[in-house]
């Protein structure tokens, strides 16, 4: 069984949240999968991670560059695994089947608590983790933008 953590996003973008948490992630060592919605967001959010912060560098890549195996992070919108990752991010509405998840260590799946779709979904896959025995964590953002655990 894996760990899977939702983030519920309330006041602040994917875009402003996902560097940081990629980037704490990235300094665990392990590769990182972030699996995306659809292919245009894949390359928005390609974009947004080499230009979030001049005090910050976040090694990533998608299809376009290319190089899948020797990328710390990489961005796609397909269920391939090519950098062999053991964390899995899950944004803009991309999913991950039970089994699926027992490949990762640990599984990050952050929605946009703005949209009732958005919501339904987490809601739906976080009762499909918890029935298939997944060890669930539920975060929710602060208006400042920190995070708490919600028991």
């Amino acid at each position: 069984m894996s760990r899977v953590d939702f983030y519920h996003l309330q006041s602040q973008p994917l875009e402003n949240v996902l560097p940081k948490l990629l980037e704490k992630a990235y300094a665990t060592g392990k590769s990182t999968l972030l699996r995306i919605g659809n292919e245009e967001r894949v390359e928005f959010l390609n974009g947004i991670l080499w230009t979030y912060s001049d005090q910050s560098f976040l090694p990533h890549g998608s299809k376009k560059d290319g190089n899948a195996e020797l990328q710390p992070i990489w961005l796609t919108c397909g269920t391939d695994n090519p950098n062999m990752a053991s964390l899995l991010f899950l944004v803009d509405g991309a999913a991950a089947s039970m089994d699926e998840l027992g490949k990762f260590m640990r599984v990050f799946n952050i929605f946009d608590g703005n949209s009732e779709e958005s919501l339904a979904q987490a809601r739906a896959f976080w009762k499909s983790c918890k029935a298939s025995g997944n060890e669930c964590h539920y975060w929710k953002q602060s208006s400042s933008g920190a995070w708490s655990e919600v028991i």
